[in-house]
């Protein structure tokens, strides 16, 4: 099977169809258009094989978070996904793989209203470059660099499942039979907020993705913001799952230092708490104070139970 044809038997035809591209697969280019009054948000992540993803990850799971992560950087900045373009590297022509994994691509596709609408196929390691574009109104571009001193700090959903996930993949570390599954979805098939990261454009000062490790993703926040932050750590959100699996000391470290959880990490002023609540009730996501905004410049306090809490350990970072 040649390059094309995969395109075309597995992609092109299976592909979400959007009435604003105005020429999609097929030719050199695609061609969509922006309605009046909308910016062009545009991310890209690759996910490589062994690095992003264990080599016995699904098919399906792969297309899922491939693209689940570009939705997610796209809902940090409060877009509303539209198309994507994949550049795929594979070392071998596997039809069944290739039907599962366009089959996953075109299920999250469908379920948030995206066209892939491009993109390449080559020969070579296993990995997965997605771009992903969406629209946000004009003025209402969420950044890092917008919270101010006494800005409540917020996470969507809980932290620490995917990283644990990992491990256990990775049979690093035991859990109850009845959470693995969970914990193992919850690391291949994470959820983008996208519907939160619309609802917050007018109530947020500032929002990211948290895929590093919420520390470290913070850290950005901060440093974009010259703000400061103290973070309560019993305030964290953790699932059952985490807190029945491990001691508590690890279930914090997979907290603040685990990857992949892509929940949003935002600031919003106090008196904005109760619009928060009411904006957010409909979006299906918990939200969650974990601490607030300092006028100290990149200053990053961590308390527990209101006491100083002393912990160093990073989130991950590629070539450190």
């Amino acid at each position: 099977m040649k390059e094309f044809t995969i395109i075309d038997s597995f992609f092109k035809q299976r592909s979400y169809q959007r009435k604003d591209v105005l020429i999609g697969i097929g030719d050199d280019c695609a061609v969509s258009s922006v309605a009046a009054g909308q910016n062009l948000a545009v991310t890209t992540d690759t996910l490589i094989n062994g690095v992003h993803f264990p080599e016995n990850t699904s098919p399906q799971a792969i297309a899922h978070k491939a693209v689940a992560v570009n939705l997610s950087d796209l809902a940090a900045m409060g877009a509303e996904p539209a198309w994507i373009n994949l550049s795929l590297s594979v070392p071998k022509v596997d039809e069944q793989w290739l039907d599962e994994f366009s089959q996953g691509m075109r299920e999250l596709c469908e379920y948030y209203s995206v066209q892939l609408i491009g993109g390449d196929t080559v020969k070579g390691p296993l990995s997965i470059t997605i771009t992903a574009m969406g629209f946000i109104p004009e003025q209402q571009a969420l950044t890092r660099s917008g919270a101010k001193p006494g800005d409540l700090l917020f996470v969507t959903g809980t932290l620490g499942d995917a990283a644990l996930g990992l491990d256990v993949v990775q049979k690093k570390v035991e859990v109850p039979y009845k959470f693995r599954d969970a914990l193992v979805n919850r690391l291949n098939f994470p959820t983008p907020r996208v519907l939160a990261g619309t609802t917050l454009r007018r109530l947020a000062t500032a929002c990211i993705d948290i895929s590093d490790g919420m520390l470290s993703d913070l850290k950005h926040v901060l440093n974009a913001s010259n703000c400061g932050a103290v973070v309560q750590i019993d305030k964290i959100p953790l699932s059952q799952a985490l807190l029945e699996s491990v001691e508590p000391e690890q279930g914090i470290q997979y907290a603040l230092t685990g990857g992949d959880d892509y929940e949003l990490l935002f600031c919003v002023p106090e008196e904005q708490k109760g619009n928060l609540d009411r904006a957010l009730l409909h979006s299906n996501v918990a939200i969650t104070c974990i601490g607030q905004m300092t006028g100290q410049p990149g200053k990053l306090e961590l308390q527990l139970n209101k006491q100083p809490f002393n912990f160093n350990v990073r989130g991950y970072e590629h070539f450190s």
